[in-house]
């Protein structure tokens, strides 16, 4: 990835030791349980991780306070996108969602007995997580203020009831974070509470696993039930009532940080498609030089460093503590839509050879696909990306150039 005066020597640094991990040590593991990471189960995981640590690039976004290395938003953007060149890079780096979303989250809102409890572990690759927000129709999807599970205050605790589904990593996690509505009816846009759920609880069950177009994600995507579900006070996470503010916390950074990942997977299809289009022989020249070759290359290469150049502005806004509301929308739509397209555009450069189990450009474009649906479909971001933007004329207010 190119460098400007946004990264800092470190995550330069670090970058450039986690580029060399990966291609040393992650794609190898990656072309061996061809890009599915649950093929190779917990044993994978920990194997990856230990190496990560003896590399010196585990947990890049964490603080040192709970092992990592501290990084901003600018600074992951680097590291990031060097990990995701690899399916198997986020997992080996603990960078993979959702834990690390959750991991941002438990720093910015936990009490200390909550960090100690939950962050720790899960900063040291000792447990995975998930994140249950998303409801089956009609519940909480694109419009979060549509949630139907409900807690209701017990003695010394709460009881949480609901069904949840497309819970990334929720079979083995060893905690969920539930966000359950605690006031108001489904449709009003307050009375929102997270809560850690441990999977020990006997109200919180796996009903299956969702049968879906990926299969990167450890844990896949499940449908899970709280039925009956009794958490103590202390396993309110933040404030009561506050679950909608915390969430944009959390999926503001989470839709960049999965920008990033994706990005490094864009790259190597490109890689691996201008290494077959200036090595194969067809027509009397080299593939490289066809016209319309060339036009896909150079429309991957446009792609990727748009997408690259709209996710660092984001980041910077985070960094700065704006919302970044605006930019980090448009960053995800244009990078999901993009990454798409770069993947699609390289695989059609390699021909047969491209939907072939020989590279794995046919595993990464059943993975990118759903990232146009997942964080927020493509036209959900457009709606409000449209709405500021009038609302912003209604005001009188003029954006003027973007710093």
């Amino acid at each position: 990835m190119p460098v400007n005066p946004d990264h800092g020597p470190e995550a330069v640094e670090l970058a450039r030791r986690t580029a060399e991990f990966v291609r040393e040590v992650v794609i190898p593991a990656e072309e061996e349980y061809g890009g599915v990471t649950a093929a190779g189960g917990e044993a994978l995981r920990t194997r990856l991780q230990e190496a990560a640590r003896g590399a010196g690039v585990f947990a890049p976004h964490v603080s040192p306070e709970y092992g990592g290395h501290g990084l901003d938003m600018r600074g992951r953007a680097l590291v990031f996108e060097e990990a995701g060149y690899s399916l198997f890079g986020p997992l080996a780096l603990n960078i993979a969602a959702p834990d690390e979303g959750n991991m941002h989250m438990l720093e910015a809102i936990a009490t200390p007995e909550q960090k100690e409890r939950y962050l720790r572990p899960l900063a040291e690759g000792r447990v995975r997580s998930c994140f249950a927000m998303t409801e089956p129709a009609p519940g909480a999807g694109s419009d979060p203020s549509a949630l139907t599970t409900r807690a209701e205050k017990v003695s010394g605790g709460w009881r949480i009831e609901g069904r949840k589904w497309f819970i990334t990593g929720a079979d083995g996690a060893a905690y969920a974070i539930c966000m359950a509505r605690t006031s108001g009816e489904p449709g009003t846009r307050g009375g929102a509470t997270m809560f850690l759920v441990g999977a020990d609880n006997p109200g919180m069950k796996i009903v299956r696993h969702i049968d879906t177009l990926d299969e990167a994600f450890f844990g896949g995507h499940c449908e899970v039930l709280f039925d009956d579900c009794v958490v103590p006070d202390e396993a309110v996470l933040g404030e009561v009532d506050k679950g909608f503010e915390y969430a944009q916390v959390r999926l503001g950074p989470a839709r960049m940080t999965h920008c990033m990942r994706w990005l490094g997977i864009a790259r190597r299809a490109q890689d691996i498609a201008v290494a077959r289009a200036a090595d194969r022989q067809l027509f009397g020249s080299r593939l490289a030089e066809l016209g319309m070759v060339q036009q896909m290359i150079a429309d991957n290469e446009i792609d990727v460093a748009a997408s690259r150049g709209l996710i660092l502005q984001a980041c910077r806004e985070l960094d700065q503590g704006r919302s970044g509301a605006q930019s980090t929308a448009i960053a995800k739509t244009f990078t999901a839509e993009a990454v798409w397209r770069v993947v699609d555009r390289s695989l059609q450069i390699c021909g047969a050879l491209g939907i072939s189990g020989d590279v794995l450009l046919s595993r990464f474009l059943r993975e990118v696909r759903p990232f146009r649906i997942y964080d927020g479909p493509s036209e959900t971001h457009r709606w409000a990306i449209a709405r500021r933007v009038v609302r912003r004329h209604l005001d009188g207010r003029t954006p003027g150039a973007q710093p």
